[in-house]
């Protein structure tokens, strides 16, 4: 068997790219069809996949047991660069990995907020480099195709207003969303551990000394009760560091209503004295020690919700309080006194921007009390474009990406990158690691059983090949897919695929038995017929023809199988001729339905593919920039009249008229409409994409 030849690969070449987790099985194969590929054996942690919100796609989840490696995206940013964490600090983003929480925002009715997100991929490369400088001193150094969020939307750090490179870019008429550069973290000195102390223990400690009538015996105490067991911690560890040793105990249990409270104690005289002298008063307070103590009055006794404050009846805590953030160029106001006990409260100003100037700067430990989750990132700083400067270097350059599709760089919301994944839909590569390296997660069938017999699972239509194609060759060897049905067919869970490959044909006896007992989906996508434009564009999938054959040995089975026309590549496969020649050929394979998809240049993929046009079919370039513009879709006119003429040549062909309903879906009507509805219910057999939906190149 020529899959014998299997063996691990111990060379360099083979070494697990970034974006695999360790302990990946690098194998390489002797079969002519494999050499000079790798494959990367993963046991995933998951398999199902929530579509994101923002894609136009009809279904809300999808399996890929496959995944190419992307390292060679273009959006980039310098490996220096601070990246907000969900628990407020910052990291360099060359430090940041796969799986840690960090800040991205969301869509809120007519806001857009900051949210918690993980970052689901992480990798670098070497770019020309640029700097961004805002008004406000932020600088960010990114590649020339990186984006940022600007209050005229997404642009790139470098583009033009015409020609190949037309894209929206930056220029110093625009201003850039969030709340500007992270201030300079505080360095944790012992001036910084006594300030923090200072401000924790005269804020919320018992710290008492107790003489006893009539004996006079004099009683210490100590003791620190918190719901929040970072400040506490971090109270305890500095005391240690002054030679004060403490007691954990519970001092009161949790509720449903109500957090457990830990706290510390010590009643030792010798305790007691040496913590009385590090709270004490300094008479010429350094930054450190101000910065540790705004931290530890903040943990003891402030709070933020969309404004800071921080709160304390002692009068001579307020004038401390006030001071540090005076010698901290803080502006803020006492608010007006309305309590009876005399609480006098302390409110910074200058909204968000402030805000977060001041945790980074003092770097208080409770991550509650510095979350912005939920804050929109409206903001005064005032972050314009001041400069874009090429550097004339080459650095290197990180990205990430993450579940929002953004994150938070240096202070200002900065775009993700998205893999082009080409495998799925035009097979162009995204680079030499594209075609040569993929992951297998070799244990798809096993969580996937997990995942449906799961309580919180309500059966919902699960979408296959939507992202990388779940029937591409190293299917044959691993055989994942037979499994992934087995599944779904024993758990009566609805589903589709969408595939260019005709090893389908292999798992018909499945299907058909998955089909008895649930909604099945099948489409096979050909966008063309022309042998000689698949073979400048598809080269590494089966011939149109033999896509179509797969179609009708399908449906002539029992199943309905429609075809995905996408992608429609304007000026190349769009002629009247060649619609024509494709719609005849899918309603001669006894297609259900066909959908026309035209070519998406989604950021990232469009610079890849104008760099294939302008070698392969410079004469189209100016055609390409009138139909496309700077966004990612052709105009709406040109999508109209393609999805109109296959529309009638369905009608005139017959499309869908011969099909033989089976199993679930011997009820439905024998004849579907050409083009299948925009929004299908989340129950609906394998529905190929709304007519106006562009196929996406990523």
């Amino acid at each position: 068997m020529r899959w014998d030849s299997l063996r691990l690969d111990s060379s360099d070449s083979g070494a697990a790219p970034p974006l695999i987790e360790r302990g990946a099985v690098a194998r390489t194969f002797d079969a002519p069809e494999f050499r000079g590929m790798t494959f990367y054996e993963v046991r995933a942690k998951s398999i199902v996949s929530r579509v994101p919100e923002a894609s136009r796609m009809p279904f809300c989840w999808t399996i890929n047991p496959y995944r190419g490696c992307q390292h060679q995206c273009v959006y980039c940013i310098h490996s220096e660069t601070p990246i907000l964490m969900a628990d407020g600090t910052t990291k360099p983003i060359a430090d940041v990995r796969v799986g840690d929480a960090i800040y991205g925002t969301v869509r809120d009715g007519n806001y857009r907020r900051y949210a918690i997100t993980e970052v689901l991929a992480h990798w670098s490369t070497v770019k020309p480099a640029y700097r961004v400088t805002l008004e406000d001193g932020t600088k960010l150094v990114a590649s020339g195709d990186h984006r940022f969020l600007s209050d005229r939307g997404w642009k790139h750090v470098t583009g033009a207003e015409q020609g190949p490179e037309q894209r929206p870019f930056l220029t110093t008429n625009n201003k850039l969303m969030g709340f500007g550069g992270f201030a300079e973290p505080p360095k944790e000195s012992v001036a910084y551990r006594r300030g923090y102390l200072c401000g924790m223990i005269r804020g919320d400690a018992n710290f008492s000394r107790y003489v006893h009538a009539p004996t006079g015996k004099v009683s210490h105490q100590f003791r620190l009760a918190l719901a929040d067991d970072e400040a506490l911690l971090r109270t305890r560890d500095y005391l240690i560091t002054f030679a004060v040793l403490t007691t954990e105990f519970e001092f009161a249990t949790g509720t449903l209503s109500r957090r457990p409270i830990r706290a510390i104690r010590s009643s030792t005289r010798t305790a007691f004295d040496a913590i009385e002298h590090q709270i004490r008063w300094p008479r010429f307070p350094c930054r450190d020690w101000l910065c540790g103590f705004l931290a530890g009055i903040f943990d003891a006794e402030g709070s933020y919700s969309g404004a800071w404050r921080v709160g304390n009846t002692d009068p001579e805590i307020i004038r401390w309080t006030t001071r540090a953030l005076d010698a901290l160029g803080f502006s803020y106001v006492l608010e007006p006194v309305v309590k009876a006990n005399g609480l006098m409260v302390v409110r910074l100003r200058g909204g968000l921007k402030e805000a977060m100037r001041f945790f980074h700067t003092t770097d208080p430990a409770i991550t509650r009390k510095r979350s912005i989750e939920g804050v929109a990132i409206k903001s005064n700083a005032n972050l314009r474009v001041a400069a874009i400067e090429p550097l004339g270097l080459e650095l290197p350059m990180y990205d990430i990406t993450t579940g929002t599709g953004d994150f938070i760089a240096n202070g200002v919301v900065s775009h993700n990158c998205y893999a082009r994944n080409s495998h799925t839909y035009l097979d162009l590569d995204a680079g030499r690691d594209f075609d040569t390296k993929v992951v297998v997660k070799v244990n798809a069938p096993q969580l996937l059983r997990a995942k449906l017999a799961s309580p919180g699972w309500g059966g919902e239509h699960i979408a296959m090949g939507t992202n990388v194609d779940c029937y591409q060759r190293a299917e044959g060897r691993y055989r994942l897919m037979r499994g992934i049905i087995e599944a779904l067919r024993d758990a009566a869970n609805p589903f589709s695929i969408l595939t260019k490959g005709t090893l389908i044909l292999r798992d018909l006896d499945l299907l058909l038995e998955a089909a008895d007992v649930t909604e099945v989906g099948l489409n096979v996508s050909a966008g063309f017929v022309d042998k000689s434009l698949w073979r400048a564009i598809e080269p590494g999938t089966p011939a149109p023809d033999r896509r179509l054959d797969a179609c009708a040995a399908i449906n002539d089975a029992g199943l309905r199988c429609g075809v995905l026309m996408g992608p429609v590549v304007p000026y190349l496969s769009d002629s009247p001729a060649q619609l024509e020649a494709a719609v005849r050929q899918a309603a001669e394979a006894g297609a259900v339905h066909v959908a026309p998809i035209v070519l998406h240049l989604r950021p990232g993929a469009r610079e890849w593919f104008m760099q294939w046009l302008r070698e392969a079919h410079p004469e189209l370039m100016p055609r390409y920039a009138e139909l496309y513009g700077p966004g990612s879709y052709a105009r709406k006119d040109y999508q109209a009249r393609i999805t109109g003429q296959v529309r009638e040549l369905a009608e005139r062909f017959g499309v869908g008229r011969q099909a033989t309903p089976r199993g679930r879906d011997a009820a439905r009507p024998a004849t579907p409409p050409a083009t299948p509805p925009a929004s299908p219910p989340a129950q609906a057999s394998a529905p190929p994409p709304a007519p106006h939906e562009q196929l996406t190149l990523l």
